[in-house]
C-alpha cells in the first residue's frame, strides 16, 4: 500500500493537465481570488481558507496546483487581522461555497456541481473549515491542514462533520500550543485520514519564503510542501472528482515515507496525549 501511495503521490504532486485561469473574487462581493481550469461543466469546487495573518497571495502555487487538476477554487481574503473571528471566517467560507455554485466562473463557461463541494484550510483556516463544515451536511470532503486553536474549538464540533476528512499535522513541537489536530480527527463524524508529516512544521504550506527565513518559522521545505499538496490533491480527486484510482489517498492506514499515519486505537491514544505538548 505504501508503494501505491508513493507512486500516485509522485504524480499528483506535479502540476495537473489543465490550463489555469486566475481572477478577482471581489466581483462576487467577497475579497479574494478565484482559480479555475480553463473550461468545464459540473466540475468539483473547493473553498480555500488561509492561515492567521497570511494573505491569500502566499498560497498562489497551491491554489494554481489544485486548479490545474480540475478544481474550481475560491479563496476568500478576509479575517487577516491580528485577532481574527473564526465564526466570521467560517461564514465567509460558506459565502464562498455559495459563489462556487451560484456564479459562472472563468470566462463564463465554467460551472461547479453543487454535489461536488469541499473545503480546504491551513492553520487558522483549517479550524474555520471544520467550523463551516459542521454547519453543512452536503459537503463531500474537508482537508484540514495543520489546524490551529480557535474559538469555538474545532475538536468540539468535528463530530458534526459528515464529509470525508483529511487531517494533516506535524510531529514537530512548536514554540506555542498549536492545538490538537489528532483530537479533531478522532472526533470526526465521517471517515477520516490523520497523518503527521515528519520534519514538516505547521508553516510549511504558505509560500512567504522571506518571512520564514527571517523568523525561522518552518523554513522552505519544498519537499514537504509538495507532499502536502499532493496528498490533498489525491484526496480531493477521489472524494470530489470520483476518481477511484486515487482511493489510496482516503485510506486511513496507507503508509508513506516521511510521515506517520494513525487510526483506531493509535489515533485515540494520540488524541488523548495531544498532538502538541504545551
Amino acid at each position: 500500500m505504501a508503494t501505491k501511495l508513493s507512486k500516485q503521490l509522485s504524480k499528483v504532486s506535479k502540476r495537473g493537465p489543465h490550463r489555469v485561469l486566475v481572477g478577482d473574487l471581489a466581483y462576487a462581493g467577497l475579497p479574494g481570488r478565484v482559480y479555475t481550469p480553463a473550461e468545464g461543466n459540473g466540475i468539483p469546487g473547493v473553498v480555500f481558507a488561509h492561515d492567521w495573518k497570511k494573505d491569500i497571495e502566499k498560497y498562489h502555487g497551491t491554489l494554481r496546483h489544485l486548479a490545474s487538476w480540475g478544481f474550481a477554487v475560491v479563496a476568500p481574503n478576509t479575517e487577516t487581522g491580528w485577532i481574527p473571528d473564526a465564526r466570521g471566517f467560517a461564514a465567509d467560507l460558506e459565502s464562498g461555497l455559495q459563489i462556487l455554485t451560484g456564479v459562472k466562473l472563468g470566462t463564463g463557461n465554467i460551472t461547479v456541481s453543487p454535489g461536488r463541494l469541499g473545503l480546504v484550510g491551513h492553520g487558522m483556516g483549517a479550524s474555520a473549515a471544520v467550523l463551516a463544515a459542521a454547519q453543512r451536511d452536503n459537503l463531500r470532503a474537508v482537508a484540514a491542514l495543520y489546524p490551529a486553536k480557535s474559538h469555538p474549538k474545532p475538536e468540539d464540533v468535528a463530530s458534526r462533520v459528515s464529509a470525508a476528512g483529511l487531517v494533516i499535522s506535524t510531529n514537530e513541537e512548536p514554540i506555542f500550543d498549536f492545538g490538537n489536530a489528532a483530537k479533531i480527527a478522532h472526533n470526526w463524524g465521517g471517515d477520516v485520514v490523520y497523518r503527521e508529516m515528519i520534519k514538516g512544521g505547521a508553516h510549511v504550506l504558505s509560500e512567504d519564503i522571506l518571512f520564514k527565513l527571517a523568523t525561522g518559522t518552518g523554513g522552505i521545505k519544498t519537499r514537504v510542501r509538495e507532499q502536502v499538496r499532493g496528498l490533498t490533491t489525491g484526496f480531493l480527486l477521489h472524494q470530489l472528482a470520483d476518481e477511484k484510482k486515487y482511493s489510496v489517498f482516503s485510506d486511513p492506514e496507507a503508509e508513506l515515507k516521511h510521515s506517520d499515519v494513525y487510526s483506531g486505537e493509535a489515533l485515540e491514544a494520540k488524541a488523548d496525549m495531544g498532538t502538541f505538548k504545551p
